[in-house]
């Protein structure tokens, strides 16, 4: 993380602003990371829940949503789209200072989030608010490292322009949002794959990692049951 959390905020207050695309690197990888969750929880938790898109499809299998997120504007917008979920609660928090309770949800899910902070530092916090038996999985962006990478990279190029153009009507997102998106990328650091399968070396033994095209990861881990 480069970033202060304030300028995170203020990052995505902006982001709310813009017209949501009907595809992205992220949303590509809902219906994967849905495929490994359970199909009935008591209670989830979305750490970076943006406008709410997985958060919807989290409360279809979930009785309890927790969604958290620290811009107040995404959240805003989560809320006027979420009308028709009840058992979704939004929460301007920062994950790092806030209180979860302990061995309490199903899963813990977060997407294209956690390369903003030190995994070191909430990791820990995510796993002890793990039910013995849940599921935590986590996607987000991998800093290209090995000559594979940059054979991925190759690929998905063309690919993510064929996508958005089928999906959004363009090529390329219109000028005003790249340049919000590139303000918000300019100082962004990522951890490569080979830090990637270290941290959760450390904290998420047995872990199942995999890279994806469009520049992303995932993790998915299982809690131990007690």
């Amino acid at each position: 993380m480069t970033k202060s959390m304030q300028a995170v905020q203020a990052d995505f207050d902006r982001i709310a602003l813009l017209k949501e695309p009907r595809w992205n690197h992220n949303l590509h990888y809902h219906d994967y990371l849905l495929r490994h969750l359970p199909p009935s929880m008591d209670s989830a938790l979305e750490v970076g829940s943006g406008t709410g898109q997985f958060a919807r499809l989290l409360a279809a299998r979930s009785r309890q949503v927790l969604a958290l997120d620290l811009s107040a504007v995404m959240l805003r917008e989560a809320h006027l789209k979420s009308a028709v979920f009840p058992n979704i609660t939004y929460q301007q928090a920062d994950i790092l200072t806030t209180e979860l309770p302990a061995n309490h949800f199903d899963a813990i899910v977060s997407i294209a989030t956690l390369h903003h902070l030190d995994l070191d530092d909430v990791l820990p916090r995510l796993i002890a608010a793990l039910k013995p038996g849940g599921v935590l999985q986590y996607l987000d962006l991998y800093e290209v490292e090995r000559w594979q990478d940059y054979a991925l990279s190759a690929l998905a190029a063309p690919l993510s322009f064929a996508f958005n153009l089928r999906f959004n009507g363009y090529l390329m997102q219109p000028a005003e949002q790249r340049a919000v998106w590139d303000a918000h990328g300019a100082d962004e650091r990522y951890l490569t794959l080979s830090q990637v399968r270290a941290v959760a070396a450390r904290w998420l033994p047995g872990a199942h990692i995999r890279q994806h095209l469009f520049w992303r990861y995932s993790v998915i881990w299982r809690k131990a049951l007690q």
